[in-house]
């Protein structure tokens, strides 16, 4: 049996390196293609060309939090190519008039030259992370290296492209393949209460996982607690229609 090809698509200020738990636990016969969501300021433009990497004929795809954003909108754009959806600590609404006023002053210091790229993700640790793992040198060290890899170019286009995103759940009633929700219990990012809500509006066989002692970045956090549902959902695609 063949296996579906897979479509991962980074959040705010990551690189590939935050799916490597999922990565490594993956048949190697999978075309996998880690989307890039950094290139465009957009979500329109990033779901395009994420579709674009892809090779004909339909696929799965799993975005984390802002790459969740973009699996949305490229459902959207492309309902009939997608065989499966995951979606990790994300959300379906649009930003918040605060969310959107916080995005855009970040962005403003940036550009004027008002605070540097470092000053700017400083506190990101202690938002994305459970406080059991917020002083975690190792998770720190991959935060930053991830950011870096983004940079600060890509870090500016990525909140351009969250703050001014459409609100997608009407996207969701319409799908009809696999569907996994995963968020962390006390991610204060995208609460579970909007996993929740995603979980009720997907139709068919959706599984819900809110994993326990983690906050935002539960594949880096809990990897465990992900891999065997993002596995048991990989399973379902490859299966096909029942």
């Amino acid at each position: 049996m063949a296996l579906t090809p897979l479509l991962l698509l980074p959040g705010l200020m990551n690189d590939g390196r935050m799916w490597d738990p999922i990565l490594h636990a993956l048949s190697r016969e999978r075309l996998v293609v880690i989307g890039q969501t950094h290139v465009a300021d957009n979500m329109a433009d990033l779901a395009t060309a994420a579709i674009a990497n892809m090779p004909d004929g339909p696929f799965a795809v799993a975005g984390f939090s802002l790459g969740g954003y973009v699996a949305l909108e490229l459902c959207r754009q492309a309902p009939g190519r997608v065989a499966g959806l995951a979606l990790i600590d994300t959300s379906a609404q649009a930003d918040s008039d605060e969310a959107r006023q916080n995005r855009q002053r970040i962005v403003d210091g940036l550009v004027s030259g008002g605070s540097g790229f470092a000053e700017a993700i400083a506190p990101f640790p202690a938002k994305l992370f459970h406080p059991a793992h917020a002083d975690d040198p190792g998770l720190r060290r991959l935060l930053e290296g991830m950011a870096r890899s983004v940079g600060e170019a890509g870090f500016v286009r990525q909140q351009k492209a969250a703050m001014d995103r459409q609100d997608r759940r009407d996207v969701l009633p319409k799908l009809r393949c696999p569907a996994l929700v995963v968020c962390g219990s006390e991610d204060k990012v995208t609460p579970p209460e909007r996993a929740e809500e995603m979980a009720r509006l997907l139709k068919g066989d959706v599984e819900l996982v809110l994993v326990p002692e983690s906050g935002h970045m539960t594949t880096l956090e809990q990897p465990t607690a992900v891999v065997a549902p993002f596995q048991r959902w990989l399973a379902k695609v490859d299966a096909g229609p029942a």
